[in-house]
C-alpha cells in the first residue's frame, strides 16, 4: 500500500507544521486525526513510551506559548482552538518514532506520507537556501537602517527641543 491510499493532500499536512521553538512541530491533536485515533489516546502511547521521546524529539508547550499559538488564530474564548490541555509538540524525530508505538497500518502510512512532505520541505529549502540567506541579509540591513533612523529622529528631537527654549544673544553686546 502507498500513502496515496490514505487519501490525505500534502496541503493538508503542510497545514499542521507549525514553528515553535525554532522548530518544525505538528500537534497530538493533528496527528491524531490524521492517524485516526483520538487524542487521548494517542497521548496515552506516547506516556506509556515515553522514554522513547527525549525534548528533542517531543516538548510539551508551556501556557505562554499555547496563548501566542492561539493568538495566531482568529477563534473565540470558547472555542480555544480545541485546546483544553497543553498539547504534545512532536518534531520529525517524534514524528517518526510515533510509528513504532501507534502500530496500526494507517499509523503507518500516514507516517510515511507526514516524512515525504518533511522532505519535500527541505528539498525546497536547499533549492532556494541561496534566496533564504539573500532575505535574511536584506532583514539585517533593514534592522541597522532603522537604527539609523532612530538616531537621526533622536538628534532630530534634542534640535527642536533646543527650539523651543529661548536663546541667548549673540554679538555686541553694550553694557549699561
Amino acid at each position: 500500500m502507498t500513502d496515496k491510499h490514505v487519501g490525505i493532500p500534502d496541503e493538508a499536512v503542510l497545514s499542521k507544521i507549525y514553528i515553535l521553538r525554532g522548530q518544525k512541530v505538528m500537534l497530538d491533536r493533528d496527528l491524531a486525526e490524521l492517524y485516526g485515533v483520538e487524542t487521548k489516546a494517542l497521548k496515552q502511547a506516547v506516556r506509556r513510551n515515553i522514554t522513547r521521546f527525549p525534548e528533542d524529539f517531543m516538548f510539551e508547550m508551556t501556557r505562554e506559548e499555547l496563548e501566542n499559538w492561539r493568538s495566531q488564530f482568529v477563534t473565540s474564548k470558547e472555542d480555544r482552538q480545541g485546546l483544553r490541555y497543553m498539547p504534545f509538540c512532536f518534531t520529525e524525530h517524534g514524528v517518526l518514532m510515533l510509528s513504532s508505538i501507534l502500530n496500526s497500518e494507517r499509523a503507518i502510512q500516514v507516517n510515511i506520507h507526514i516524512m515525504r512532505v518533511y522532505t519535500r520541505i527541505r528539498e525546497l529549502f536547499l533549492a532556494h537556501k541561496d534566496v533564504f540567506i539573500r532575505v535574511e541579509q536584506v532583514e539585517k540591513q533593514m534592522i541597522k537602517q532603522d537604527q539609523k533612523i532612530e538616531l537621526l529622529f533622536s538628534y532630530l528631537n534634542k534640535f527642536l527641543d533646543k527650539e523651543d527654549s529661548p536663546r541667548e544673544q549673540i554679538g555686541f553686546k553694550v553694557k549699561r
